[in-house]
């Protein structure tokens, strides 16, 4: 497996919707950060699926090493 690239040293704050799904870009690839726009496709690493229940402010990780994928923990503070 491929090394995930970090993509930015903070999180993304983005209003998610209840009932849609959002794919979290694993990798830090993507041109569409925070979300999967398929740049991961040979690097071994999937996006994951986010399903938001409520509508709300969420923080998805930008570094992509957080230890509750895919909400940002603070990690980045580390690197």
């Amino acid at each position: 497996m491929t090394e995930p690239v970090i993509a930015q040293r903070g999180p993304y704050g983005v209003e998610v919707t209840a009932g849609k799904d959002y794919f979290w870009c694993r990798c830090g690839r993507s041109a569409s950060q925070p979300f999967c726009d398929g740049s991961h496709k040979g690097t071994g690493i999937t996006p994951l699926k986010y399903h938001a229940e409520q509508d709300d402010l969420v923080f998805f990780c930008g570094c992509k090493h957080t230890h509750t994928p895919p909400l940002c923990d603070g990690t980045h503070n580390g690197l």
